[in-house]
């Protein structure tokens, strides 16, 4: 139970800073480079929250018209490597809400990561182009059109479209530095200089961490604004809870993003978390002793405790 009551705008500042979480994955265009660090890339929390699956699968049994609960069991699906089975959950939400483009980029993803021999399926594709068709920035859709660029042997192509979405990054992205890696992987692979061009391109990672800690994040799109207004408050916040509890996870198996750390600081202090806060703190200096002085300076601006 969350310890305070939150409201719909501080809802759209967490979810506007969770969002990106899972919106890019550099996993891909490593594929056909080094299938060992696919997997280690592809690591995913031990806990697969049968319950919270089960609870969706029973409460869209009764409601199947509901485009949000087929979005969360997509995602919870995905979350559990049920590729597969969200790529089908995704599938009934595009059918009912056809016109937002997280839905498709979602369906896309899915649909890549359930392959098996195909590492960007047609549909995976159209899924992908049809996010774009609705929402020209969605970053999910962008990165994986790239991945097909390169994948069809347009190496520069697929480049200059990363640092496109590079340029596009927000300050604080938990993305910014796996799509930094795939720049520089896909450079040394096709032999293509990008070192020039990435030191142009400032990254938020050297920030200084107040700033980041107390930035304003851009806004979510309108979808995702939609989706967490029209739930009822009590969902709400069990939507917000859900995806924190999910970054916390995925810290776990990437403790070393410092600004994911931030992130979860800062959403555990919105939510009242404090004691959680200073957990993450504490786990943060504990993973990043080398970062002790940007994450402590960061936690004393957010107010966490035994900061």
């Amino acid at each position: 139970m969350l310890r305070q009551k939150l409201k719909l705008p501080q809802i759209i500042l967490i979810l506007a800073a969770l969002v990106a979480v899972s919106a890019v994955g550099y996993k891909i265009a490593l594929r056909k480079a080094d299938p060992a660090a696919i997997a280690a890339e592809s690591t995913l929390p031990d806990k697969q929250r049968p319950a919270d699956i089960a609870g969706l699968e029973a409460m869209l049994k009764g409601k199947p018209d509901d485009v949000e609960g087929w979005q969360k069991l997509g995602w919870a699906y995905f979350d559990a490597g049920r590729y597969g089975d969200a790529a089908n959950a995704y599938r009934k939400a595009t059918d009912l809400a056809p016109g937002q483009a997280v839905l498709w980029s979602s369906l896309g993803e899915a649909i890549v990561m359930a392959s098996e021999h195909d590492p960007m399926p047609k549909d995976a594709v159209t899924a992908f182009e049809t996010a774009i068709s609705k929402d020209k920035a969605d970053p999910r859709a962008r990165y994986f059109l790239a991945v097909r660029k390169d994948l069809t042997g347009d190496h520069q192509g697929a480049i200059d479209d990363w640092f496109a979405l590079l340029a596009d990054t927000p300050p604080g992205a938990p993305w910014e530095s796996d799509l930094r890696r795939t720049i520089q992987q896909a450079g040394a692979i096709n032999k293509i200089d990008v070192a020039k061009r990435l030191a142009s391109v400032e990254s938020t990672a050297s920030a200084h961490p107040v700033d980041i800690a107390t930035a304003a994040i851009p806004g979510p799109n309108r979808a995702q604004m939609q989706a967490a207004s029209s739930l009822p408050p009590g969902q709400q916040q069990e939507m917000v809870q859900g995806m924190v509890n999910g970054l916390e996870d995925k810290l776990k198996a990437d403790p070393a993003n410092v600004q994911g750390w931030i992130i979860l600081m800062r959403s555990r202090m919105t939510l009242g978390e404090t004691g959680k806060a200073s957990a993450a703190y504490k786990s943060a200096i504990a993973a990043n002793p080398s970062q002790s002085v940007r994450i402590r300076e960061a936690a004393k601006t957010l107010g966490v405790p035994g900061a």
